[in-house]
């Protein structure tokens, strides 16, 4: 038992009434609100900076937001609260960020008198200054606080830090909402793809930069620097997103081949010993895998931009590229199809439920043996009425699944959302255990036609999946 443990107990003991009652009381009353820790004189078992630590922690937010120290001061300050940060272990940086998030809001009662002037001002001369007026009352000292982090040339990298830590916890404690919503807020406008630099990362890029393409690969481990190596040859782009603060991280970025037919597998493009293809007379460049880096920016999207911009720059250096199709995962289609697998059977016609349930074992076939059949998807031949009804079902879940009018499958969504479109299905297309384990091995070529991405987008808002010819007739019918 430490002293404040000791001291505590002791002092219950003094008080009226009966010391069951009082632990009683003190067992089931939950975590102390953070108003109430602050005017405290002692830490309770479980808390981690003591109140009189909680109080100069504030003090020291509270002169980094101060108005009237100059932008340097402010950031020097800032400064100090970093290193001082660094040095805390978890628990004590999630009273760091209550600090911030209930103490530095915005001023209720101002924000209140902005809104009823501004609804009071509507359609008269002062409707204009009412509403400047209540801008300025919605920005809390909370984001003035973060915005003098950024100040400090590594502010920026303490901020985005900070949110991929806490964006765990915000389930378990709802008390950081505003202080994730903030920061997403501020991420948006900072990171927004008007003051991002593309550039091409080469196997000439320092190594360090490379490292980090192999840290962050998220599609496609890469296994060894020849591997990666092999990923920056001369038939072979890259692609990042740089945000000045953070000049040597790349933020997202894409892996491009350069061949001359859409690709059908993943093998072949990570062959280390392919032959090469001359890139100025490649006529298809295959986006097979795109890597968000900082989960600390989650929500922030650039990715569609990025996708333009490198379609742009290749364009330019390859005049012959005619063709931009991406080789993608299928992420959530094994889970999907655990869930859907008894209605896809029931949809079949009598005479391929009768082909499927001889293959099985099963008559009427059932949901149980076509999932069991289809782990062994080495053993399928292209005739398998399990085979079939995989790669019905895959487009099922690819062109006809939504939720709220958006694609379930997150690859999906995120290319189609771009205005491609859901090409041709690969069987056998990823056959490491990451590729079974997540759709059986089945990957899929997303098309960017450039002349009808608008269109797509337009299909996409009246929830409909733009689709080819060869996806459509996958379709089983209703």
């Amino acid at each position: 038992m430490n002293a404040s443990d000791w001291i505590t107990r002791g002092v219950s003991r003094l008080r009226p009434g009966s010391a069951p009652e009082a632990k009683k009381t003190a067992s089931t009353s939950g975590p102390r609100p953070l108003s109430e820790r602050l005017e405290a004189t002692l830490r309770r078992n479980g808390e981690a900076l003591a109140p009189r630590a909680l109080r100069r922690a504030l003090v020291e937010l509270q002169a980094v937001v101060d108005p009237r120290v100059s932008e340097v001061e402010a950031g020097r300050r800032a400064h100090a609260v970093v290193q001082w940060y660094a040095g805390r272990d978890l628990d004590e940086r999630r009273d760091i960020w209550l600090l911030m998030s209930e103490r530095f809001a915005p001023d209720v009662q101002k924000l209140s008198d902005a809104r009823d002037q501004h609804g009071a001002a509507v359609g008269t001369p002062d409707e204009g200054q009412a509403e400047v007026h209540l801008r300025r009352a919605l920005i809390s000292p909370r984001a003035r606080l973060l915005q003098r982090f950024a100040i400090d040339p590594d502010g920026m990298r303490f901020l985005v830090d900070l949110r991929a830590e806490l964006l765990p916890h915000l389930k378990g404690d709802r008390r950081l909402l505003q202080l994730d919503a903030e920061l997403e807020h501020l991420f948006s406008t900072w990171f927004d793809v008007a003051f991002l630099d593309l550039r091409r990362i080469s196997w000439d890029s320092p190594a360090s930069l490379i490292e980090k393409l192999i840290q962050y690969e998220a599609v496609h481990d890469i296994k060894s620097w020849a591997d990666v190596k092999n990923r920056l040859d001369s038939d072979r782009r890259c692609y990042g997103f740089f945000h000045p603060r953070l000049p040597n991280t790349p933020l997202i970025f894409v892996e491009v081949a350069l061949v001359d037919r859409v690709s059908e597998g993943i093998v072949p493009l990570l062959d280390e010993a392919a032959a090469l293809v001359k890139p100025d007379k490649a006529t298809t460049a295959i986006f097979y895998s795109i890597s968000n880096t900082q989960t600390g920016l989650r929500g922030v999207s650039f990715g569609d931009s990025l996708i333009k911009r490198v379609v742009e720059t290749l364009q330019e250096e390859l005049p012959r590229l005619k063709t931009f199709s991406t080789l993608s995962p299928i992420p959530g289609f094994r889970g999907w199809l655990a869930k859907h697998a008894a209605g896809m059977v029931e949809r079949l016609d009598e005479k391929r439920a009768t082909e499927l349930g001889r293959v099985v074992g099963s008559l009427p076939p059932t949901a149980e043996r076509f999932l069991a059949a289809a782990e062994e998807t080495s053993a399928l031949d292209a005739k398998s009425p399990v085979r079939q009804l995989l790669l019905n079902s895959a487009a099922e879940y690819l062109g006809r699944a939504t939720a709220d009018g958006k694609p379930v499958d997150p690859v999906a969504r995120f290319h189609l959302g771009n205005g491609a479109r859901v090409e041709r299905l690969n069987w056998a297309g990823d056959p490491s255990p990451k590729g079974l384990k997540q759709s059986y091995g089945l990957m899929v070529n997303y098309l960017y036609d450039l002349k009808r991405l608008d269109k797509h987008r337009a299909l996409l808002a009246q929830g409909k999946v733009a689709v080819s010819g060869d996806i459509d007739d996958l379709f089983l019918k209703s």
